[in-house]
């Protein structure tokens, strides 16, 4: 079955974090330590999957996620991995009514946050006396969160859990008895230093007291390669943003005090390249799917563990990244023992060209039971594009957003306006 699943979701191999949790779990519960960006989720998951039954009713194994955008992306790996049975996620944003009328026909795995779980527990939407798996998943960013209580309340409402699984990607003092696991098997795969050793770490040095003009320089000199660029606070994520808007550089910023749509929206762009760079908070360091970035910046330096996470946003699994440090003159963060090599920026600058990509908007997914190839063979035929001119597609619930060739999309739109994609009338538009 293991062998199956990977090829579904086309990986070769696991990591020696990977095989010795799906081992370890067999016999005994399990606590994982190890970085953002190590393949956590598919470590746990292959042991879940394994303890699934087909045939049993109720929720079957529970986990447990301290973000939505973490919770969606763990919904995603197991629906790739074909298990056979429901699945659905639950958390706060999302329709509370499609939420319990999903409920009336519990799924086999339930994916969520805290809070949200928590709720359709106390009102009775969802038992918890069938669940035997159980998996914390980034524990520690949930205690960091505030979750402790509702995690409490969750895990005393079931009885009948067999296997416990927690991940984590800092080391813990200790594992508050609230979670149940007793006996267990803990595996260490931190590492001492305060970055990853496949990161190239290097300065952008600040200069004339100019931060935000440094980072401009910086953004123009890395082009259009795949750029996150960390601040402290969301008003410092807003300034940076409009100075880049001034200065006509496209970009998405991520941050916590924006609404669950919008933020869903941005990453989606990030994803499939409409975007290449994007400025967040640290609700961007950890817990989120966004693959081949190939560049971290930070504008706004931090404490030695979030440093760490942010910088896991690139070199994941095994590949390369460089991280940037604007730093003024003489500073140095104290976990760092020598600031990093400084990099040279050129002081004439033109902003990176815009992107290849921008995003299509259709009003249909999978509750229209649409599929990526419905989607590339209409854009195809109707929309008058060519292979090369359609990219990455993401088929939600009651929306697919589709990178097509921005030089080509308006003509898109006007050609497919009139045309039904599989026998339905759908409305269709760029994506804000």
């Amino acid at each position: 079955m293991q062998q199956k699943i990977l090829e579904r979701l086309k990986i070769e191999t696991l990591t020696p974090m990977q095989s010795a949790t799906v081992e370890a779990a067999k016999a005994q519960d399990v606590v994982v330590l190890s970085p953002t960006g190590s393949g956590k989720t598919l470590a746990f998951l292959l042991p879940l999957a394994d303890r699934l039954q087909k045939e049993k009713e109720g929720v079957q194994a529970l986990i447990l996620a301290p973000t939505r955008e973490l919770a969606q992306q763990i919904e995603q790996v197991l629906k790739q991995m074909g298990l056979g049975v429901k699945i659905d996620c639950f958390y706060g944003g999302h329709s509370v009514y499609d939420e319990k009328k999903s409920l009336a026909s519990p799924p086999a795995v339930a994916i969520g946050t805290p809070g949200r779980i928590a709720s359709h527990i106390k009102e009775g939407y969802m038992a918890g006396n069938t669940v035997h798996t159980l998996v914390l998943d980034e524990f520690d960013k949930s205690l960091e969160m505030g979750f402790q209580e509702e995690m409490g309340y969750i895990i005393g409402q079931l009885p009948r859990v067999e296997r416990r699984l927690l991940t984590s990607a800092t080391a813990m003092h200790s594992i508050p008895a609230f979670t149940g696991l007793k006996q267990y098997t803990t595996l260490n795969y931190l590492k001492e230093e305060a970055s990853l050793p496949d990161v190239d770490l290097r300065t952008a040095l600040v200069k004339n007291n100019d931060k935000i003009g440094t980072l401009y320089q910086l953004i123009c000199h890395l082009g259009n390669t795949p750029t996150l660029v960390f601040c402290n606070q969301r008003d410092v994520v807003e300034q940076v943003s409009t100075y880049l808007q001034n200065k006509k550089v496209a970009h998405g910023i991520f941050h916590g005090g924006l609404e669950q749509p919008d933020r869903e929206r941005v990453l989606l762009k990030f994803r499939n390249g409409t975007h290449h760079l994007l400025i967040s908070t640290d609700l961007a360091a950890r817990g989120l799917d966004i693959p081949e970035i190939e560049n971290v910046v930070h504008f706004q330096m931090t404490d030695a563990p979030t440093f760490v996470h942010r910088n896991g946003r690139t070199a994941r699994m095994n590949a390369k990244g460089t991280v940037y440090l604007l730093l003024h003159p003489g500073e140095k963060p104290d976990y760092l023992p020598t600031v990093p090599p400084t990099v040279s920026l050129p002081t004439q600058v033109t902003a990176p060209p815009a992107s290849f990509w921008d995003t299509l908007y259709v009003s249909a997914g999978k509750k229209d039971k649409i599929s990526k190839g419905d989607v590339v063979g209409w854009l195809l035929q109707k929309g008058n594009l060519e292979k090369a001119d359609v990219g990455k597609i993401e088929v939600q619930d009651s929306a697919t957003f589709v990178a097509v060739n921005r030089l080509k999309l308006e003509k898109a739109i006007a050609l497919l306006q009139q045309e039904k994609l599989k026998g339905k009338k759908v409305k269709l538009d760029r994506a804000n």
